[in-house]
């Protein structure tokens, strides 16, 4: 029972699911750590409402307006939450000032140009991605999970061993509080779930998605010393999509 809360409170964090507060009692901030497992299966919760959508609009609106509609309902159902993260570390990372400076920028709440050139960047080719789906073979259900399932599942890659970059925030609640044992299970979900949906063939984007989310990690900690909240969100856009481009590429 405590298992399930804690998985229903992992998706009231990481979604704007509407799940009543009452199925989430007695986890505590002390408890969210041990939800990373539950990473991938919010996923799997997103892109399978997403998939559903698809299914049901591609026959009566076409691929173009149905990948519009399921991009937003991506964003719909995150509450832009990742896209947000995205928005302020571009600002921020690219900035070249210091460390502190660049801290101070992605706090802010007000959106610069590199913000909203990779906000647009990102959902153009959401939506680009999502529209060739329809033009090839490639078994569109499945991916549309499976993207989201990369997605957060390799969140904790930004989380393991890693040191939060400020002083206080929500990203402290994850970064660097979760442990080895953990880390590789829900490496290991996200590897099983995709298994289950697409057998070995996503194996090599999932492979080479990894790898960049172990370079980004290492370049966003040299740039701040460490991660944030926004580099965790930021890191969940990135490797959604680099996966889904590397699926259709190949």
């Amino acid at each position: 029972m405590k298992s399930l809360r804690l998985f229903l409170a992992t998706l009231q964090f990481l979604t704007r699911i509407p799940v009543p507060q009452r199925w989430c009692d007695n986890v505590t901030l002390g408890d969210y750590p041990r939800g990373i497992i539950f990473f991938p299966l919010a996923g799997v919760v997103i892109g399978g409402l997403c998939a559903l959508l698809y299914s049901l609009l591609l026959s009566h609106l076409g691929p173009l307006l149905t990948a519009v509609a399921v991009v937003l309902t991506h964003i719909m159902l995150t509450g832009a939450l990742h896209l947000d993260g995205l928005a302020d570390s571009c600002d921020g990372l690219f900035s070249v000032r210091s460390r502190e400076r660049m801290l101070e920028i992605m706090r802010d709440s007000r959106i610069g140009t590199n913000g909203a050139l990779a906000l647009i960047v990102a959902i153009v080719l959401r939506c680009a991605l999502v529209y060739q789906l329809s033009l090839t073979t490639l078994p569109a259900v499945a991916i549309l999970i499976m993207v989201p399932v990369v997605g957060r599942g390799l969140m904790s890659v930004c989380m393991h061993r890693q040191c939060y970059a400020r002083e206080s925030g929500m990203g402290n609640i994850f970064i660097g509080k979760i442990t080895e044992g953990r880390f590789y299970a829900t490496l290991a979900i996200t590897a099983g779930i995709l298994l289950l949906l697409d057998g070995s063939a996503a194996m090599p984007a999932l492979l080479i998605t990894l790898l960049f989310a172990f370079g980004f990690r290492r370049w966003v900690a040299k740039r701040i010393g460490g991660q944030t909240g926004d580099t965790l969100g930021a890191g969940c856009e990135l490797f959604e999509l680099i996966f889904f481009v590397v699926l259709l590429w190949k």
